[in-house]
């Protein structure tokens, strides 16, 4: 086989953990009551002459770094590659497990997945490398309207709410805008199934209750590759911190398939479905009119962030100390707030108490596969979606794929404004305001270096 021409490979591993593994992504405790549908490992390896990239896309909440640079580690001694060309991402999932810093390191069933997984993401990109063919490489964007809604709202008091609960009277207006592109790569194989790469940016918090799910991200898998012959499907979420599902003022059928949870949010298995039928549509819209790249070379690279950390003053632990303990002991119903709120403030204490005695910053990577004039961005947690918007306008390049949540899971990157406006996402995040400029500067500086 020609090393210098383009090639592609792809792989699939089950990673459903078993019944009664914690799963996160709520301030409430659940544990894995049965499947509704898998939970995978996708992996894609792409080659140009020497150069060699795997691309993972895993059905998982948070992968922190400490967990996936073992990994990756891994996976470069097993193929032969630099770590940096290894990009792990998590398509967060609120249904499943997560791999966070401490997290699970005293549940014998969570160690039992952390163990299981990270020998099947190996697997998966082991195999990848082994599928490689010969290929070529074409991008287009289609549009999934109506399924990602902003979810920060500016209430008529002038307070900001996160999920403020729908048909709430009390809503004002939504704060910021949400991206309703949906990238595609399409990669054709010489005799081999097509794959079909999707990045789109929405919280994977559809689905709620003790089932495992991929929610609407393994709906995309699904109906994508049931709608076109031959292919196969891995997705990237992208820039969702500050968008969901939820619509807060649904019409005639739009609350379908819903039911409102127990701290406000509609939620729906049949809803998850819904969008992904949606987000397969717009692949639909694009995938026989890819524009086709002349690829030429491939680059992998990353480069360390240092953020400043949200610690708390003196003045705002106390109340910190007493929400955390009320929580912790199951007396929630004493704390002066309800629903969304409730989880806000907990959120707020929590993180206080943790960054009690530091860090004062924390460090991390952004991480890049370049493929001919196709960048994949990989952020380390979950960006607010201007600052995808905002990465995505870097000139030079046929398409960026900004994706969250890739070989770190820090948390939430809110923007600036939103920490004077106040909500869920920048109380309770680790990072001082100027984050989510912090990330924009960085990640177009960067992508500048990879030009051509």
């Amino acid at each position: 086989m020609e090393k210098k021409k383009l090639q592609a490979g792809f792989a699939r591993v089950d990673v459903t953990p078993s019944m009664d593994t914690p799963i996160v992504g709520y301030y409430i405790e659940r544990k894995g009551e049965g499947v509704l549908d898998p939970l995978e490992v996708n992996a894609v390896a792409i080659s140009c002459k020497e150069q060699l990239v795997v691309l993972l896309s895993v059905d998982n909440c948070a992968l922190a770094q400490k967990r996936l640079l073992p990994i990756r580690e891994n996976i470069s001694k097993k193929v032969g590659i630099p770590v940096q060309s290894v990009f792990i991402h998590a398509t967060h999932t609120h249904t499943g497990p997560g791999a966070s810093l401490t997290y699970g390191e005293n549940d014998d069933l969570l160690k039992e997945y952390f163990s299981t997984l990270a020998k099947k993401c190996v697997d998966a990109a082991c195999l990848a490398v082994q599928d490689l063919k010969p290929a070529r490489v074409g991008v287009g964007v289609g549009k999934a309207e109506k399924v990602a809604f902003v979810r920060r709202f500016r209430m008529k008091d002038g307070t900001i709410q996160t999920n403020p609960g729908v048909g709430n009277p009390n809503i004002k207006e939504p704060l910021g805008e949400v991206d309703e592109r949906v990238n595609v790569v399409r990669i054709d194989r010489e005799k081999g199934e097509s794959i079909v790469i999707v990045n789109f940016g929405n919280h994977p918090d559809t689905v709620g209750g003790s089932l495992i799910s991929a929610d609407w991200p393994g709906f995309v898998r699904k109906f994508v590759e049931k709608s076109i012959d031959n292919t196969k499907c891995i997705f990237f979420n992208g820039a969702q911190g500050d968008v969901n599902h939820v619509n807060v003022h649904p019409q005639k059928g739009d609350f379908n398939d819903l039911f409102c949870d127990f701290d406000g949010c509609s939620r729906g298995y049949g809803h998850a479905r819904h969008i992904g039928r949606v987000i397969a549509g717009a692949v639909m819209q694009v995938y026989d009119k890819v524009d086709y790249l002349n690829v030429n070379e491939i680059q992998s690279k990353s480069v360390n962030i240092r953020i400043p950390s949200n610690r708390p003053t003196e003045e705002e632990l106390p109340l910190a100390r007493k929400y955390v303990a009320l929580h912790r002991s199951g007396k929630d119903d004493e704390i002066p707030y309800k629903g969304m709120m409730l989880t806000t403030v907990v959120s707020e204490a929590e993180r206080m108490l943790r960054l009690e005695y530091g860090p004062d910053y924390f460090e991390s990577i952004i991480s890049v596969i370049k493929i001919g004039d196709v960048a994949f961005v990989g952020l380390p947690g979950e960006p607010f979606t201007d600052i995808g918007r905002k990465i995505k306008e870097t000139q030079g390049f046929e398409l960026i794929l900004l994706c969250c949540c890739v070989n770190d899971s820090m948390g939430y990157f809110p923007t600036t404004d939103a920490y004077t406006e106040g909500g869920y996402e920048a109380r309770g995040s680790r990072f001082k305001a100027g984050v989510a400029e912090l990330l924009i500067d960085e990640g177009k500086a960067f992508l500048e270096t990879l030009k051509d």
